[in-house]
């Protein structure tokens, strides 16, 4: 397969869109996400989309096949809260495992699929590792500031037990994403390395971090250029920022990357912000609009939606990635 970073050089790529945000469209319940192997589970598993790798396989797959038919070039695992840190809420940490390389492998089986039918545009897995439900440097509790719910040691090897997993499962690059307290990022990274450097493999690493709201800066308090520093000391594929703010408030956060770094640059916004409902009104046409300043100003190479966003808009934003170069990306880093 082709080197996913000789292409970045050649263009942007298409990342997938929201895998919950689709999984919603089945109405799964309570019994749909049991299945027939955790039917008599002592505690509620509805919600825990990660556990439908195991119980609704095929429609995790069904869910990649769309993605890909939209012109996604890299799609997600089905793995955003695959640790044992937030499996913990479902008493299924013993499953992290096998939930991280089921999510991996039918992902890369359907990314094999495509490749097949279409060998000049191969397409890649991205292993998602989420920001667990825990931050190493923040108080949960406004009455001990120095209490931590969880530990940088902790956060290590609960992200090595699920970057072991990916990988086995066949995950092409890693995404540690959604990033809202860089400390969480850095013990994932950290355990990356760990990884590599155990199994002399050299994985793409993606790094995305989440404004979350218009002071710009991360629920840890940074800002975009205080977070570019705080993980550049790590050989990564592309940085860049996904969730919490639409495409358009992302603009001058992508700016400041684009601007100071050497790495590629990612993006995939939400469709818009939420409404009172909780739901993403913004539609794909809106979506691509706003996206169009993105490559009118040269700042990404990798881009995709995250939040309300579905396989029309992932459509609506490969359609319009066919008028634009990417962002020029020194060809020695790579």
């Amino acid at each position: 397969m082709r080197n996913i970073k000789k292409i970045l050089a050649e263009r942007i790529l298409v990342l997938d869109g929201a895998m919950g945000t689709m999984l919603q469209r089945y109405k799964f319940q309570e019994e749909d996400f049991r299945g027939e192997r955790f039917k008599d589970w002592e505690h509620p598993l509805q919600g825990n989309n990660d556990l439908l790798s195991l119980t609704q396989p095929e429609a995790i797959a069904e869910v990649h096949r769309k993605y890909f038919a939209a012109g996604a070039d890299i799609v997600e695992t089905n793995t955003f809260s695959g640790t044992t840190i937030a499996m913990a809420d479902y008493f299924m940490e013993d499953l992290v495992y096998e939930l991280n390389y089921e999510s991996a492998r039918i992902a890369k089986m359907v990314a094999d699929e495509f490749t097949e039918k279409e060998p000049h545009k191969p397409r890649f897995v991205a292993g998602s590792i989420g920001p667990t439900n825990k931050t190493a440097s923040m108080s949960p509790d406004v009455n001990d500031p120095g209490y931590r719910a969880v530990s940088f040691e902790e956060l290590r090897i609960a992200y090595k037990q699920q970057v072991e997993a990916l990988l086995d499962g066949g995950a092409d690059l890693l995404l540690v994403e959604t990033i809202f307290d860089t400390l969480n990022a850095k013990a994932a990274l950290f355990a990356i390395e760990e990884v590599k450097e155990e199994r002399n493999v050299d994985v793409p690493i993606m790094v995305s971090g989440t404004i979350t709201d218009a002071s710009g800066r991360t629920l840890s308090g940074q800002t975009a250029e205080a977070f570019l520093i705080s993980v550049s000391h790590i050989p990564i594929l592309s940085v860049g920022f996904n969730c919490a703010l639409g495409a358009n408030q992302l603009v001058p956060h992508l700016e400041v990357l684009a601007n100071k770094t050497s790495y590629a640059v990612s993006a995939h916004p939400n469709a818009g912000l939420p409404n009172a409902f909780g739901e993403y009104d913004e539609t794909p046409d809106q979506m691509a609009e706003q996206i169009k300043e993105y490559l009118e100003k040269g700042l990404v190479n990798i881009v995709g939606g995250c939040c309300g966003t579905t396989p029309e808009h992932i459509t609506a934003i490969a359609e319009l990635l066919e008028n634009y170069n990417p962002r020029p990306l020194s060809v020695d880093k790579y």
